[in-house]
């Protein structure tokens, strides 16, 4: 079926962009908004409300369906796309992607994306415009083909229907303590997140860091239900080399005195260091997952910072330079990259987990649900936005609507082959 129209949709993300750089460098809070010169091209101040880029795919039958273009909070750091402009992407959009869109076959989704988000003067198209078009492009084979996201993805890779759901991992923002309560009371998967992005929240030697790990898991035995044991989740954006140095070992020694003072929980910890090129994050990335595992730690690594397309995940992979791999799903860019990225984890025995942005939208969530589901991760954020009952609910919700339709698919495929039998 071909699209007769593409309409583009201005819109916002559902958090801020950040100057990562400005924040690591001292930047003061006042309220909710950060205080002295951005540094990171781009940002003109350090903190942004977050901006998107809606496109709709217009069929003859008048349906439209959408997707979401957007960068992640920390645009332009580690290697990443810069913060997003719409005007810029909008008028790239219109030229280049809008007339390939408008000759393509959108019943066949992963060809449709070859061909649509084929690079453009030799260069990747923005990683955004990937993101938003892969979805729109998914959720228009969802609709020819009269059936789920989920299942154009097991159809193209050749996958088994879900069966369950995938575990969620929610992010508390500053607001580290109330949400910590409400994510133990509606029984959250794995958390915090705990956003400890400053020396202010991590602390001389990190010390402060410590205190709330031990607090979150103090917390958990304190108001959970009975048997709750999540995954402790931390992402420490770099912190402990910032502060305890970028020696492999030094920082495999702090990890697993954190890991000691919560000895009954698995314990991740995300970007522990940040060594400045992806060919040096890999190197001492595995140096510090080789101490780990010798040990018998129960601490796993958990990679983000310069490791955001498809090849430079199977990099780490290759090099075991990670126990979990943050699929960030704007960074990867098109939304079957992310699928393939899943699988190739899976295959070679690293843990996938599916992540995003607090800035992304309610369609981008939706979507890395039906691709998480499909490819069955071993998590998946819970977003958009910095809370915790919004995005817990959109991303849980989808899974539970997306198991429910399976499952009568399933129930009345059962049937069918039942009274053939019969007859």
């Amino acid at each position: 079926m071909q699209i007769k129209d593409v309409l583009l949709a201005p819109g916002n993300g559902a958090f801020f962009y950040d100057d990562q750089a400005s924040i690591r460098s001292g930047a003061t809070q006042d309220g909710f908004i950060y205080v002295g010169e951005p540094t990171t091209p781009g940002f003109n101040s350090i903190r942004i409300p977050a901006s998107s880029l809606g496109i709709g795919l217009v069929f003859a039958d008048e349906t439209v369906v959408w997707g979401d273009m957007m960068n992640v909070q920390y645009s332009g750091a580690g290697g990443r796309d810069p913060v997003f402009e719409t005007a810029e992407i909008s008028n790239l959009t219109s030229r280049v992607v809008t007339p390939r869109l408008l000759d393509a076959d959108a019943s066949c989704y992963l060809d449709a994306c070859a061909t649509v988000l084929e690079p453009f003067e030799q260069k990747r198209l923005p990683l955004a415009i990937e993101y938003g078009v892969s979805q729109a492009l998914l959720r228009a084979a969802a609709h020819i083909q009269r059936t789920t996201m989920a299942e154009i993805i097991c159809s193209e890779f050749d996958l088994p229907l879900p069966t369950r759901s995938v575990p969620i991992y929610c992010q508390s923002g500053d607001a580290r303590e109330i949400n910590v309560d409400k994510m133990i009371l509606k029984g959250v998967d794995v958390l915090p997140h705990g956003l400890i992005n400053s020396r202010q929240k991590f602390g001389v030697d990190g010390q402060t860091f410590m205190e709330f790990v031990k607090w979150v898991a103090t917390r958990t035995r304190q108001i959970g239900r009975p048997g709750y044991h999540p995954v402790l989740h931390f992402d420490v954006y770099g912190w402990i080399g910032q502060e305890i140095g970028l020696e492999p070992q030094r920082i495999a020694d702090f990890i697993c005195r954190v890991a000691d003072t919560v000895p009954d929980f698995t314990l991740n910890i995300e970007s522990p260091a940040d060594f400045g090129s992806t060919k040096a994050q890999i190197e001492n990335y595995a140096k510090i997952v080789s101490m780990l595992d010798d040990r018998g730690s129960s601490a796993r690594i958990v990679v983000d910072e310069r490791c955001n397309t498809l090849e430079d995940i199977r990099l780490f992979v290759e090099a075991k330079a990670t126990h979990l791999v943050q699929i960030k799903t704007p960074d990867v860019g098109s939304i079957a990259d992310t699928a393939r990225a899943v699988l190739f984890c899976k295959e070679n025995k690293v843990g996938a987990y599916v992540g995003g942005s607090c800035t992304e939208t309610d369609l981008s969530a939706q979507a890395s649900v039906h691709v998480s589901m499909a490819t069955q991760a071993d998590m998946m954020l819970a977003k958009p936005g910095m809370g915790v009952d919004e995005a817990f609910s959109i991303v849980g919700n989808e899974q539970s609507r997306l198991l429910a339709m399976l499952n009568r698919r399933r129930a009345r495929t059962e049937n069918v082959v039942s009274h053939a039998e019969l007859s």
